[in-house]
């Protein structure tokens, strides 16, 4: 993974999981130990499938860079509908509090999509891949002689 795609990672993922263990140790205070369990799997729902889109989506923009925004567009709304299949998949569970779950879900992608906004914000990306040869100028350029 180059160092640019791991520094995007890292300063979305941590954040995502600092957030998320308030949300534990908030569900635990609330709803006891299933709540601690329902908001821990959900943090760790959102963390496990935003970092798989994003490894996608920074795949597609090295080998299909035109592709880039729509690409963009389908993986957030595609891996939003399946945060909310997950939400309803364990709505009735008796595994963890599906309250805390839910919780954690939507507290925790607001918290990935927030760290993912400010890392792209303060990331400083070049629009042109710079030439790895020596520089062609307008005086080298026309110059035959």
């Amino acid at each position: 993974m180059p160092s640019n795609d791991a520094r995007t990672l890292l300063h979305t993922a941590v954040p995502t999981a600092a957030v998320g263990v308030i949300t534990v140790a908030v569900s635990a205070a609330v709803a006891g130990g299933k709540g601690a369990i329902g908001a821990a799997a959900g943090t760790l729902v959102v963390i496990l499938f935003m970092g798989l889109g994003l490894g996608v989506l920074q795949r597609t923009a090295r080998s299909l860079p035109h592709l880039f925004q729509s690409m963009g567009l389908l993986l957030y709304t595609t891996e939003l509908l399946l945060l909310f299949v997950f939400v309803a998949a364990f709505k009735n569970t008796t595994l963890f509090n599906p309250r805390a779950f839910a919780a954690a879900v939507m507290v925790a992608t607001l918290t990935w999509v927030a760290a993912q906004i400010r890392v792209h914000m303060k990331t400083k990306i070049l629009y042109v891949e710079p030439d790895s040869s020596a520089a062609k100028t307008p005086e080298n350029m026309g110059s035959s002689t």
